[in-house]
């Protein structure tokens, strides 16, 4: 996406691909690749264009490939989305190895490697925008979140790191954390483990789940221009479970 403040078209465009974005990116595993296509049929169903790009983003040794076929569809970005996540849910005494490195690969190592790659560039051109999905756990802790909030408070630590050593180029740097969302994999836990799904959803003072286009609008602020003044922050779309 290219810099700039957006027309209504561009606007529904953005916003589209965010929600599908979004949306792919909080997919159950096996249905990820269906998603990113439904991403790409949304984007178009607007008069917008786009492209997927499947990687594998625990492999490092991919990513790069994975980036010079997204420059080579639209150019070099703007704007880096950071919305890959994975979250095991389990109690301390269950997580494994594997489960720890895979959880902080995936959620934190992922979107510093990626602003360490297009940062640079956008530093270059003056201009930039990296948002990274972070999450509202990380303030007010949930049950069996230890290693899904080891990793985002790493996010939100980067958030601060990248913003104040790019703050000066153009390039601002945030964080949007949400609580749960209804989502597919909230849907799955409703449906499996009620019970644990209630005490995640009983913290939020306004009684429900986050939707999807209100986690996009505050996602699409920080991507935008308007945003220029506003960077190093972790900004929470909670329904008020955690305040101030």
């Amino acid at each position: 996406m290219r810099q700039g403040r957006l027309d209504k078209e561009q606007e529904r465009c953005a916003r589209a691909g965010l929600e599908a974005s979004l949306a792919a990116g909080s997919a159950l595993l096996q249905k990820r690749e269906s998603a990113l296509d439904a991403a790409v049929r949304a984007i178009e169903a607007v008069g917008g264009r786009a492209a997927a790009v499947a990687c594998d983003l625990a492999d490092r040794a991919g990513i790069p490939d994975a980036l010079a076929r997204a420059i080579a569809c639209f150019g070099p970005p703007d704007i880096l989305l950071n919305a890959a996540g994975i979250n095991p849910r389990a109690p301390v005494e269950s997580v494994t190895p594997d489960a720890w490195d895979r959880t902080l690969e995936i959620n934190l190592s992922v979107p510093f490697f990626l602003a360490q790659r297009l940062a640079p560039a956008m530093c270059e051109r003056g201009y930039g925008r990296v948002v990274h999905i972070g999450a509202d756990s990380v303030r007010n802790g949930l049950p069996d979140h230890a290693v899904y909030n080891a990793a985002k408070g790493g996010v939100h630590g980067l958030t601060t790191g990248l913003a104040r050593e790019f703050a000066r180029s153009g390039v601002t740097v945030n964080t949007v954390a949400p609580c749960a969302v209804n989502s597919e994999q909230l849907a799955a836990l409703v449906r499996d483990k009620p019970e644990l799904a209630q005490r995640f959803l009983g913290v939020i003072p306004m009684g429900r789940a986050a939707e999807l286009d209100e986690v996009t609008s505050m996602v699409l602020y920080m991507a935008s221009r308007d945003a220029s003044f506003v960077t190093g922050q972790v900004i929470s779309v909670n329904g008020g479970s955690a305040m101030l």
